[in-house]
């Protein structure tokens, strides 16, 4: 029966990824509670797992007495010989149970215990291993997209997680077995276990990606200082570097433009502007507005940091963007209010004034 058990719980710790010894003093705790119960709950059970040796026993300490005082806790010196020959009042003997004995309600205690002690270890688990990736990006594997609410179940690691279908990319259409990446944006303890807040939507996916296709940012000589983004269609990123030998754009970018392409192919075609960050917000603004080039960039207010762009009158639909979103994604980038004009004053379309 021993050799059954101690199997039986190595191949559970293997299955489960748990520690054996874990499991070892989740069992003996239960075997301990649940027996208890039996002696109206005095701290008189005891319980030794030796797996090296393979060995199971419960056993109860009662004091030796000339006179029973508590029946639970008390043996009398005559009962107390066939356990220890020379017992004599005053000693505390050891009587090893049957396990055999515990009876139907005690095995069910300590099965109850014993499933709790490991969905606890899994919990922990899964907390673990997501709070090491927190904020960053891990590859998970498509288990199945519910058909009403276009909700994603990923696997990550031995752990799953939930990606609404608001955090996936607009218009992609995710199949059981994908491998994708996403981001964790954030870990929560619930009452249903720990949860990882998952996207592929937040700018931090964006930022993450270029961070793995890119060494200079790696090692530091470059730096991420801003992004903006709207996810499946455009993303802008404002990148800079303390070398001035380093082209920081340039490095994004990569030769014949390989990095950027691997980071675009991974968002599903998203368009990336890549453009250079300066302290100097008329000098950032102007960057920030490409592809459109810039006329130039009148600061109307720092307190409220407001500006004035002049673009060409060329430019002017570039400047803006389909709906407004060059316009809209280059305020959230440098953090500026930006009114854009065209050069002769007159706008060609009015439209596009409202889009801006």
């Amino acid at each position: 029966m021993n050799e059954e058990f101690f199997a039986a719980v190595e191949m559970m710790a293997k299955e489960k990824g748990i520690p054996a010894e874990f499991l070892y003093e989740k069992i003996q705790n239960a075997l301990v509670v649940s027996v208890k119960r039996m002696y109206n709950g005095k701290d008189i059970v005891f319980c030794d797992i030796n797996p090296e040796k393979q060995e199971l026993s419960v056993y109860l300490r009662k004091n030796v007495v000339e006179e029973i005082s508590d029946e639970d806790a008390d043996i009398l010196v005559e009962a107390a010989h066939q356990y220890k020959k020379n017992a004599k009042a005053g000693d505390i003997i050891e009587i090893p149970l049957d396990t055999k004995d515990f009876g139907r309600i005690a095995a069910q205690t300590a099965k109850h215990v014993i499933r709790q002690g490991i969905r606890d270890a899994e919990r922990g688990q899964t907390m673990q291993e997501f709070q090491s990736h927190n904020q960053e990006i891990v590859t998970a594997k498509v288990q199945g997209v519910d058909i009403k609410t276009g909700n994603a179940t990923l696997e990550i690691g031995k752990a799953e997680a939930l990606l609404p279908h608001s955090e996936q990319i607009p218009g992609e259409e995710l199949q059981d077995g994908d491998l994708i990446k996403v981001y964790i944006v954030d870990v929560r303890e619930t009452e249903k276990g720990p949860k990882a807040m998952i996207s592929r939507t937040h700018p931090g996916l964006v930022r993450k990606l270029f961070e793995m296709e890119v060494p200079e940012i790696t090692d530091g000589t470059v730096e991420i200082k801003e992004v903006s983004r709207e996810a499946g269609s455009r993303t802008k990123i404002a990148v800079y570097s303390a070398d001035e030998n380093v082209d920081a754009v340039g490095a994004c970018i990569g030769p014949r433009g390989a990095r950027v392409a691997k980071v675009v192919d991974l968002l599903c075609g998203e368009k990336i502007d890549i453009v250079p960050y300066s302290d100097d917000p008329a000098l950032f603004v102007g960057a920030a507005l490409a592809p459109a080039d810039v006329v130039r960039v009148d600061i109307l207010s720092e307190e409220e940091k407001s500006c004035k762009v002049i673009v060409p009158d060329t430019q002017l639909s570039l400047a803006i963007g389909n709906k407004g979103q060059n316009a809209r994604l280059a305020a959230k980038l440098t953090g500026w209010k930006i009114d854009i004009n065209p050069e002769s004053g007159f706008y060609e379309s009015p439209s596009e004034e409202e889009d801006a």
